[in-house]
């Protein structure tokens, strides 16, 4: 069993942090268009974007690291 200290553990813990922080920048971004900040909901959606594409790559490693924490 992985300690709670582990390089997975920490690793999950960003991933974790990096959707909550998602999240919240999403939410400002919505907030941010209802002011009419367009053109600034365009860049922040297109760093969304690039964050939505890198987590998915992020958990199939932490699964793979899981695995190997297991075996």
């Amino acid at each position: 069993m992985a300690s709670e200290y582990s390089l997975t553990d920490m690793l999950e813990r960003m991933y974790q942090n990096q959707l909550a922080l998602e999240a919240a920048l999403m939410k400002i971004t919505l907030w941010a268009e209802q002011q009419n900040a367009v053109a600034m909901g365009t860049n922040v959606r297109g760093a969304l974007h690039t964050i939505g594409e890198n987590a998915g790559h992020i958990k199939q490693g932490l699964a793979r690291l899981r695995v190997a924490d297991l075996t």
